[in-house]
C-alpha cells in the first residue's frame, strides 16, 4: 500500500460569495460586499458624475450604442456608482423624439447601459439609475401630472398618492430604478421661480402631500421595493423656499424656530413614512451650505430621527465648498463627513481616495456611505434580477393627470357668470394662453409628441353644446409691449355672449434658452416667466396681458378670466369670474372647460395666499401673532387668502365642538348643486413659551354634500397639539381668512403628555 499514491481530491467550483446569495440578509450582503471592494471602488459607489444622455448615442438603424464617454466613466472607477438622467429629455440635455429614448425602448437602453457597468465591476456591482419626477417622468412618453402647486390646490393626498403611483410605475418600466421628486421646499416668496415645485406655503399641508408621494411611489414599507415601485429622493433638504428676494440658490434668512416650525415638517413627514433618501438643498442655513452642514444632515436627520437612508447632493453642490475648504478635495471631504452620501456631477467626491490617504476623511466614514448606497441596490433587487425584464407600460397616465389638473382648478371670484349659461350661444376664447399646451405643462417637462393634450380653446370646442358658436383670437403674447392683435381680440368679445380670457406665464425652455452647468435657465426666452432660474421682481403679467384684460372687459361683454401659471400674478378681481389652474399638464385645458360649462364643480383651494402686489410681500397666512400694521398706501391681507376657493353652491358651518381629543362641526350645503367643501382645522395658540403664530393649520377634510344635505366632520387631534401646558383653541373654516372671525372651540390647557 505505501507504493500507492494518495488519493487526489478533485478541485469544486469556488464558493458564491455571500453577497450574491438572494436568500442572505440585506445587511449580511452589504457586509460582505464592502469587505471585499477596494478602496477606489468604494469611492466610484459615491460618485453620480455623468449626465446619462452623454452615455449613449442613436444609431442610423434607430438602436442605441455606448459612448466613449461612458467607457471612460466606468474604467475611472471600475464601475459607477449611479447614473443620472439616462432618460431625460428637454431643451438642455438636447434629447428630443428623434434621438433619445421613447417608452418603448428606454428598458433597452438601460440595459444596455447596466450590462456595461456589471461587466466593467470588477465584483459585477450595478448601478442606479436616477430620474427626475417632479410631476411624472421627465422622459420621452411619459406621463406629465399638473405641477406641485396644483397638486396642493387639490387638498387630496389620496389621489395625488395614486398619481405618485402610477410615475413610479412608468420610471420602473423603464429601467429606472429611483425618482427624485420635489416635495419639501415651502413658497413663502412667490417671485421665486421654483414656487411651482411648491405644494403651497403651509408645513401641515405639504406634509401631508410628501407623505402621499412616498407611500404612493414607495408602497408600504418593506425590506424590497416592488418591481413597480420607486424609491424615493425628498428634495430639497431644507429650508430651500426661503430664499431672500424669492432669488434662486439666494442665502436663507432663517432661523431655528422657523426651519423647524415651517421648512421641516414636510421631511419629518416624509421620513417617517419611509422615504428612501433626500437630497440636501443649495441654500445655506445660519452661513453653512446645507451639503456640508453636519448638524443638518447627521446630527438632526441622522441621530435625532433616525434617518437610515441615502443623502445626495444637488447638482454640484459639493463643488461649492470649495468657497470655504479651500479645494475640492476637502469640499469633498467636508461634504462626506456632513452626512452626504451621493455626489450628482461633482468634482469633488471623486477625490475622496485622496482625502482619505491625506486623513481628512476616515475610512470607516466612507464605508458608511458606501454601505447605504450597496443597501438601496439590494433593496432594489438590482444585484438578484440583472438583464431585460419586460414590464407592461402602466396605462391611465392620462386619466390620473386629468383628475388632478380637474381637482386643482380654484374659483377666486365670481359674480353669477359661472357656469357659463345655456343661454350663451356665442363664446369669444382670447388670450395669449387660451389656444396653447406648451405653456400648461410647467418646468421639467419632456418634448411632448405632436397633438398631445388638449388647450382650452380645444377643449371647449369638443365639450361646449351643439350648436354654440366658439370664436378665438390670441389678442397678445405672454410677454413684451404688442398690442396689436388686442383690436381682434375686443371684436370677437363684443360680438360674443360671454368672453373666457386665459392669461399667464410659461416655463417652457426652448433649444435658445441658456443654461447652467445644473440645468437652471441663465437667460429666458421671451415667453418664458417662471422655472428654475426664471424669478421676478415683480408678480405682474406682461404688460399686454393688461391692456388685453382692460379692453376686453371694457366692451361690457362678461368675461371670465383664467389664470394658466406657475406662481400667484397680480389680476385685479375686475373680470365677472377669475380662475386659477396652476400649470394643470397636457389635459388641463379639459379640467378648465368642464368647471367652465358646470360639467365638474370647482373643487380647487389654494394652497398660498395670492398677494395684492410684490410690495406687500411677504403675505402667507401663518405669520407671527403681531401688531400686523397695514400700509399707508395698500392693505396689507393678500387679495385671497390661503385655504380659498369658491363653488357653484353655499356651505354653511355650525359652530365647533370640541370633546376630549376631537374637533366637531356640522357643514351644510345651502345652495342648489352638488359641490364640495374642503373642511379647514385650524389651531391658534394663546398662551405659549415663545411667541405663536397667528393661525396653523392641522387638519383637513373634504366633504361631498348633495344641496341642503348636513355632515358631521370630525378630527381627531394627535400630534399636532402643543404639549407643555400652551393654551389653545380650534377654529374650523372655509380659509385662513374665515378662520380669523370663525367661532373657536372654548379654550383649553394641552396636559404635559400631549405627544408633539
Amino acid at each position: 500500500m505505501s507504493g500507492l499514491a494518495a488519493p487526489r481530491h478533485r478541485a469544486g467550483p469556488p464558493p458564491t460569495p455571500l453577497y450574491r446569495d438572494p436568500t442572505a440578509p440585506v445587511a449580511a450582503r452589504v457586509r460582505d460586499l464592502l469587505s471585499r471592494m477596494t478602496l477606489r471602488e468604494k469611492v466610484g459607489q459615491l460618485n453620480q458624475r455623468m449626465y446619462g444622455w452623454n452615455a449613449y448615442r442613436r444609431t442610423p438603424d434607430g438602436g442605441f450604442e455606448l459612448t466613449e464617454a461612458l467607457y471612460a466613466e466606468t474604467d475611472r472607477f471600475e464601475g459607477l456608482g449611479a447614473l443620472y438622467g439616462l432618460q431625460r429629455a428637454d431643451a438642455w440635455s438636447g434629447v428630443d423624439h428623434s434621438n433619445g429614448p421613447a417608452a418603448e425602448d428606454g428598458a433597452a437602453l438601460a440595459d444596455l447601459v447596466q450590462r456595461h457597468v456589471v461587466e466593467r465591476s470588477r465584483l459585477g456591482i450595478p448601478a442606479l439609475f436616477v430620474e427626475e419626477v417632479p410631476h411624472g417622468l421627465m422622459a420621452l412618453d411619459g406621463t406629465v401630472l399638473p405641477v406641485n402647486l396644483a397638486v396642493g390646490a387639490t387638498w387630496d393626498p389620496g389621489l395625488y398618492a395614486r398619481a405618485a403611483a402610477h410615475a413610479a410605475a412608468e420610471l420602473r418600466a423603464r429601467g429606472g430604478h429611483v425618482a427624485l421628486v420635489s416635495a419639501l421646499d415651502i413658497a413663502r416668496d412667490p417671485r421665486w421661480g421654483r414656487t411651482e415645485e411648491c405644494f403651497g406655503e403651509d408645513p401641515y399641508l405639504a406634509a401631508r402631500f410628501t407623505e402621499a408621494v412616498v407611500r404612493g411611489m414607495q408602497g408600504a414599507p418593506a425590506e424590497f421595493f416592488a418591481a413597480d415601485k420607486a424609491p424615493v429622493v425628498l428634495k430639497h433638504f431644507a429650508g430651500q423656499g426661503a430664499t431672500v428676494g424669492g432669488r434662486n440658490s439666494a442665502e436663507s434668512d432663517l432661523g431655528l424656530r422657523e426651519l423647524h416650525e415651517i421648512h421641516l415638517p414636510a421631511a419629518r413627514a416624509g421620513i417617517r413614512a419611509g422615504a428612501a433618501a433626500v437630497m440636501a438643498a443649495y441654500n445655506e442655513v445660519d452661513g453653512m451650505p446645507c451639503s456640508g452642514n453636519r448638524a443638518l444632515l447627521t446630527e438632526l436627520l441622522r441621530d435625532r430621527w433616525g434617518f437610515e437612508g441615502l443623502v445626495m447632493a444637488d447638482g454640484l453642490a459639493v463643488d461649492r465648498l470649495a468657497r470655504i475648504t479651500g479645494d475640492k478635495v476637502s469640499a469633498g471631504a467636508l461634504a462626506l463627513n456632513s452626512g452626504v452620501d451621493l455626489s450628482l456631477w461633482d468634482e469633488g467626491f471623486t477625490h475622496l481616495q485622496e482625502a482619505v490617504e491625506r486623513g481628512l476623511v476616515a475610512e470607516e466614514a466612507l464605508d458608511a456611505a458606501v454601505a447605504r448606497v450597496l443597501r438601496l441596490k439590494f433593496r432594489l433587487g438590482l444585484f438578484d434580477r440583472q438583464g431585460a425584464e419586460k414590464k407592461p407600460f402602466p396605462a391611465q397616465g392620462r386619466e390620473l393627470s386629468t383628475a388632478v389638473a380637474r381637482a386643482a382648478v380654484t374659483l377666486l371670484h365670481n359674480d353669477g357668470i359661472l357656469p357659463i349659461p345655456a343661454t350663451a350661444s356665442r363664446i369669444a376664447v382670447l388670450g395669449p394662453q387660451s389656444a396653447t399646451v406648451a405653456h400648461q405643462l410647467g418646468d421639467y417637462t419632456a418634448p411632448q409628441r405632436p397633438g398631445t393634450g388638449s388647450s382650452v380653446l380645444d377643449a371647449l370646442r369638443t365639450l361646449a353644446p351643439s350648436g354654440v358658436d366658439i370664436r378665438h383670437a390670441p389678442g397678445c403674447a405672454l410677454t413684451g409691449d404688442d398690442l396689436s392683435g388686442i383690436p381682434g381680440a375686443v371684436a370677437a368679445a363684443a360680438a360674443s355672449d360671454l368672453a373666457v380670457l386665459v392669461l399667464g406665464g410659461s416655463s417652457a425652455r426652448t433649444p435658445d434658452t441658456e443654461f447652467d452647468a445644473n440645468g437652471a435657465a441663465r437667460t429666458t426666452v421671451s415667453h418664458m416667466t417662471c422655472g428654475e432660474g426664471a424669478d421676478l421682481a415683480g408678480l405682474g403679467l406682461g404688460r399686454a396681458q393688461y391692456a388685453l384684460l382692460d379692453a376686453v372687459v371694457a366692451t361690457g361683454t362678461p368675461t371670465a378670466v383664467v389664470l394658466v401659471q406657475g406662481r400667484p400674478h397680480v389680476v385685479p378681481d375686475a373680470a365677472g369670474a377669475l380662475l386659477t389652474a396652476w400649470y394643470p399638464g397636457p389635459w388641463g385645458g379639459e379640467a378648465i372647460a368642464e368647471v367652465l360649462l358646470g360639467l365638474t364643480e370647482p373643487v380647487g383651494r389654494l394652497s398660498v395666499s395670492v398677494p395684492r402686489s410684490a410690495a406687500q410681500l411677504p403675505v402667507h397666512y401663518n405669520h407671527k401673532d403681531t401688531e400686523y400694521g397695514g400700509y399707508v398706501d395698500e392693505s396689507a391681507e393678500p387679495r385671497h387668502s390661503f385655504g380659498h376657493g369658491l363653488s357653484y353652491t353655499s356651505f354653511a358651518y355650525g359652530p365647533p365642538r370640541l370633546t376630549g381629543h376631537t374637533v366637531e362641526a356640522d357643514v351644510t350645503n345651502t345652495g342648489r348643486r352638488h359641490g364640495r367643501s374642503v373642511v379647514q382645522l385650524y389651531l391658534r395658540r394663546l398662551r405659549t413659551p415663545v411667541w405663536p403664530r397667528t393661525l396653523e393649520l392641522c387638519g383637513f377634510q373634504a366633504v361631498d354634500l348633495a344641496p341642503g344635505e348636513t355632515v358631521t366632520v370630525t378630527f381627531r387631534l394627535g400630534a399636532e397639539v402643543p404639549g407643555g401646558g400652551t393654551v389653545v383653541e380650534f377654529r374650523v373654516a372655509e380659509s385662513a381668512r374665515a378662520a380669523l372671525t370663525a367661532v373657536p372651540t372654548q379654550s383649553f390647557t394641552a396636559p404635559e403628555e400631549t405627544p408633539l
